[in-house]
């Protein structure tokens, strides 16, 4: 397991939404990514929870919850030994989440190789 301090954690999720190529970030709407150290359900490393693009249709408007993506800390760094696993790791969490968030399933980017 590699130590990763929250706030270096937070910087690396950052550093991969900048990541996002440009046209793609335009494109997301509504939803807020923030970390936490360990998910309700074990073995998450990231969660989407919100109202896909796809799905939303005139009455998703005005008032509306942003959407959330969070990545788990801990989790992630059980997963890795060096700090260049945990940027890996959490760039691929944040591309999965990402997609969540853009309609695709995890059926579908198992089939692209994202799962």
């Amino acid at each position: 397991m590699k130590h990763i301090s929250p706030e270096r954690f937070e910087e690396l999720v950052a550093d991969a939404l900048d990541d996002i190529p440009e046209e793609l970030g335009r494109l997301m709407d509504n939803v807020w990514v923030t970390v936490e150290d360990v998910p309700e359900t074990p073995g998450l490393l990231g969660l989407y929870n919100g109202v896909p693009l796809t799905e939303r249709d005139g009455g998703y408007a005005g008032m509306v919850m942003p959407d959330r993506i969070t990545l788990y800390r801990l989790p992630i760094c059980a997963h890795c030994r060096t700090e260049e696993q945990v940027v890996e790791v959490v760039r691929d969490t944040v591309i999965h989440e990402v997609a969540h968030h853009f309609g695709i399933d995890d059926d579908r980017l198992d089939e692209l190789g994202w799962a």
